[in-house]
């Protein structure tokens, strides 16, 4: 009687999964049905998504969606997404597709399908007064720099940079200091500082180096819906190819990034 009912049970798990990935795999078919994509983009990490002055979502990656959803000849609806809850978002089916800065790396890949090839990239950089006139990790070395508590690039900017960190709790604490002159520079995120740049306080201030420990940006659909991801693939390949992403680069005023060229060299020849 229990192997019978452990059999039954065996069964409606086995069909349940059968559904699930049928209906995954339509992915594109019903997008295309009901006539909008629905993607989940930052709204507050400029210049990559964020608010215009009307309360729109704007950006290189609403961009990005936008060109998405002209090939596939259906309306746009952005869904505004932090780093604590657009993978739960797309899991939930709350949007169809998530371009969010969000970095590929393989406990993510257990959870989402994150499509091939990568579309883009960060690395860490600095934030220094161009008075400072930086031109290699170098000039760093026994000097202070502002850091973020618990920042992964940390220890191997001291060890083998030779800098000697300032660790801030967050953000606007670092960014004091820098103004206030307790550091030479703020090593962060260079698409962060990229938005940071890009305000009238720091027009005397520049993102001078070599971005280092570059990690590749993917973007995901639900698990299961190789239709879409294949599709998507082939988008972001066009995109790399056709020099689309160094033209939003280049749009948004952001240092053209050595990842975008060595994948346009790729996938253009």
């Amino acid at each position: 009687m229990r192997n019978r009912w452990l059999a039954i049970v065996a069964s409606a798990l086995l069909l349940g999964a059968v559904v699930t990935h049928a209906a995954r795999a339509d992915e594109l078919s019903d997008i295309k049905k009901k006539g909008v994509l629905v993607v989940g983009t930052k709204a507050d990490y400029r210049p990559f998504g964020y608010l215009d002055p009307s309360g729109k979502i704007v950006g290189f990656e609403p961009d990005l969606a936008a060109d998405v959803a002209k090939r596939l000849g259906v309306k746009l609806e952005l869904v505004p997404v932090v780093a604590s809850n657009r993978i739960q978002f797309l899991q939930q089916g709350k949007i169809d597709l998530l371009i969010a800065t969000m970095s590929d790396t393989p406990e993510r890949r257990k959870i989402v399908d994150i499509v091939e090839p990568d579309y883009y990239a960060s690395g860490t950089n600095v934030m220094a007064k161009k008075s400072e006139k930086l031109n290699s990790w170098d000039q760093l070395r026994g000097k202070k720099v502002c850091l973020i508590q618990g920042s992964f690039y940390n220890k191997e900017l001291q060890e083998k940079y030779g800098i000697e960190g300032v660790a801030f709790p967050g953000t606007a604490e670092a960014y004091s200091a820098l103004r206030n002159g307790n550091c030479v520079a703020f090593a962060y995120d260079d698409t962060a500082i990229t938005g940071e740049l890009t305000k009238p306080e720091w027009k005397d201030y520049e993102m001078p180096l070599d971005s280092i420990l570059v990690q590749p940006w993917g973007l995901a659909v639900k698990q299961g819906a190789k239709d879409f991801a294949d599709f998507m693939s082939k988008t972001i390949t066009d995109w790399h190819k056709t020099g689309f992403i160094q033209k939003l680069e280049k749009q948004y005023g952001i240092k053209p990034t050595k990842f975008a060229q060595d994948m346009h060299d790729k996938y253009a020849k």
